[in-house]
């Protein structure tokens, strides 16, 4: 064992001396391992110049210890302990055997600090075996399988079950709401003419405190963003590659085989040391499509295919649980199957972290589009995503207002994730929910000027599909968060909770809400009946037209502002059409509705690949791939 000291300054020549690694692959991964404070070793797997099975068969022969495999002998789980799968996936070794008081350690990386964590962890009497970084990945995933399920569906729900949206309907939430339609049955009996005057002037406020507090939230939120942008900038070309934190990636997928290239080739073209990434690309087992895609891709030695057991609700956030407990970085990504970040986006998050409070346990990078000019839903897609993302948040972030996360490209401390139960799995936008619910708990949320480019959707079928569960989603994060009113306002403040009620709850009233209005006005316009004039005293008029002169005109005005920022300005005039969008909106918003009440937690999937960008993407990573 004492031989196992000096792996690293063999490794290079004995792989040279057998073949497997040429000399220019030696010297470059020689001055990569010295850059990225890696070893040697790392280096060439991760860059895929050798082939794990090569290289772990010459690891053994070369200090005559033991090839083990765990397919044919798997791990004793006995020796296993649950609260230490994390340790096992950081340093890549577990027990396997325990015989005459002997423990056999199986790792991928024997060394010097190996052999002292190991005999730290089980005694003097260790001997050590050789097994593939994959198999040991694998063997631990299968141990404790069963139970990181239960833990992936059910975690959140049995210890802050008040924070858990697999109750829909709390019994408090039920009589408030019958009572409230009780009171407006009665009001319509009794006095039907003020009853419906009081309901229209909440709306109407509810409007103008919406398009009033959004305007508030673009003007705070397109102040000095540039600079802050240089800044960034300036900090990232000072960083040193040895000084950065093992990062890891999740990518949950379902039937999406055709964009898994697009992926790999995304992530393979971060501006991070490879040595220092764990991608795990997350898969449904009984997706036997993307699995055959995802093998026949050949990935290195950075990507970790994890196999999630079936389990009701089949939902993002549960796979996403299920894979979490296998991570070993030290800050967390989430990135969806056609992503492609900006490649200095984890140093960007890495000098956000350094230079926030300890309290700062997420990082929201921007979303946009590469297939922005495909057709006008795409056009106007992106003009949406450019307001929300490059003003509206910022702008939640300059008030101090609880953010509302995105589906991907938010980045977390790892041991906050884990403290809070990670995401909701009975919440259809467990992203939006995550980023109140870490308001709550006393964290903070910041943005950074990183942008993601996604696949927008070319399909209005499809788009509905999308929004409608996003705005189911932000119906059940409206349950969850106000059951408890009070503790509410204590945890996010006044301006927190009005922003809570303008942000979540104005994106999926107004959506429900809107047909009525116009349904109004074109029924006035058309007939110009007197039937509704008794429902619009002179103040409620006044106020009914201006948010509807003013509030529409913003919302179109800040539109065309909102693709200035990147100089898209071929897509301004679309913004004149968002008329047909809110339409769209709206029939998602009430469909979200419906089946909020008949299936709460099902994830309409949004079908990707559709785009005619796709086909071009793919080849374009393939060739990549075939280059490197």
């Amino acid at each position: 064992m004492g031989n196992l000291l000096s792996i690293d300054s063999w490794t290079g020549d004995f792989l040279a001396e057998r073949n497997l690694v040429s000399a220019r692959q030696l010297n470059e991964a020689s001055e990569l391992a010295a850059r990225w404070g890696s070893n040697l070793a790392d280096v060439m797997l991760t860059k895929n110049w050798i082939e794990p099975e090569d290289y772990y068969r010459a690891l053994a022969d070369r200090f005559s210890v033991e090839q083990v495999d765990l397919e044919k002998d798997p791990l004793d789980p006995d020796l296993l302990e649950v609260a230490e799968v994390a340790n096992y996936m950081r340093e890549l070794a577990v027990p396997w055997r325990c015989e005459d008081g002997v423990t056999t350690i199986v790792t991928s990386r024997p060394g010097p600090e190996l052999i002292l964590y190991a005999r730290r962890k089980w005694g003097a009497s260790v001997k050590i075996g050789i097994a593939s970084k994959k198999q040991i990945q694998q063997a631990v995933q299968s141990v404790f399988s069963e139970r990181f399920l239960h833990a992936a569906v059910f975690d959140l729900a049995e210890h802050d079950p008040v924070m858990s949206a697999q109750t829909v309907f709390t019994p408090v939430q039920l009589v408030v709401g019958w009572a409230m339609l009780s009171a407006f049955a009665l009001g319509l009996a009794l006095a039907p003419i003020p009853t419906l005057i009081a309901l229209n002037l909440v709306m109407t406020l509810f409007y103008l405190g919406n398009f009033l507090f959004k305007a508030v939230l673009i003007w705070a939120g397109g102040k000095h963003q540039h600079a802050s942008e240089r800044q960034m900038d300036a900090a990232v070309g000072l960083l040193r590659d040895e000084d950065l934190p093992v990062y890891t990636v999740l990518v949950p997928m379902f039937r999406e085989p055709d964009v898994l290239p697009i992926l790999a080739n995304a992530l393979r073209e971060l501006d991070y040391p490879t040595s220092r990434l764990d991608i795990k690309i997350v898969l449904e087992e009984g997706d036997q499509l993307t699995i055959d895609a995802a093998t026949a891709l050949g990935l290195e030695d950075i990507f970790e295919i994890i196999l999630v057991p079936p389990a009701q609700p089949q939902t993002k956030p549960k796979a996403c649980n299920y894979a979490l407990q296998f991570a070993r970085g030290d800050f967390l990504v989430i990135y969806d199957a056609e992503d492609k970040p900006e490649p200095d986006q984890l140093k960007k998050v890495v000098v956000t972290f350094d230079r926030s409070p300890a309290n700062v346990a997420c990082v929201q990078c921007r979303l946009n589009y590469f297939n922005r000019e495909e057709n006008w839903l795409t056009r106007l897609f992106t003009l949406d995503y450019s307001l929300w993302f490059d003003l509206m948040l910022p702008g939640l972030e300059k008030l101090k207002v609880p953010i509302p996360l995105g589906g991907t490209s938010n980045h977390f401390r790892m041991d906050v994730l884990r403290e809070l139960r990670a995401w909701d799995p009975f919440n259809v936008t467990e992203d939006a929910d995550l980023g109140i619910r870490l308001t709550q708990k006393g964290y903070e949320v910041r943005l950074v000027a990183s942008t993601t480019f996604e696949e927008a959707n070319v399909s209005q079928l499809n788009w509905i599909r999308q929004r409608s569960r996003w705005i189911k989603g932000y119906m059940q994060t409206m349950l969850v968060h106000t059951r408890r009113p009070i503790h509410l306002v204590r945890s996010i403040g006044v301006l927190g909770l009005l922003g809570f009620i303008f942000f979540i709850g104005g994106t999926m009233l107004s959506g429900l809400l809107n047909p009525v209005f116009w349904a109004i006005f074109v029924l006035w316009l058309l007939t110009e009946t007197g039937i509704f004039d008794p429902l619009f005293p002179p103040v409620l008029l006044y106020l009914s037209v201006f948010n509807l002169l003013a509030g529409n005109g913003l919302f179109i005005f800040v539109m065309m502002l909102a693709p200035f920022r990147r100089n898209w300005l071929s897509l301004v005039p679309y913004s004149v059409t968002v008329f047909w969008y809110w339409v769209l909106m709206s029939i998602a918003a009430w469909k979200g509705a419906w089946q909020l009440i008949t299936k709460p937690f099902y994830w309409e999937k949004t079908e990707h690949g559709l785009s005619k960008h796709t086909a071009a993407e793919v080849s374009k990573a393939q060739a990549s791939q075939t280059a490197g």
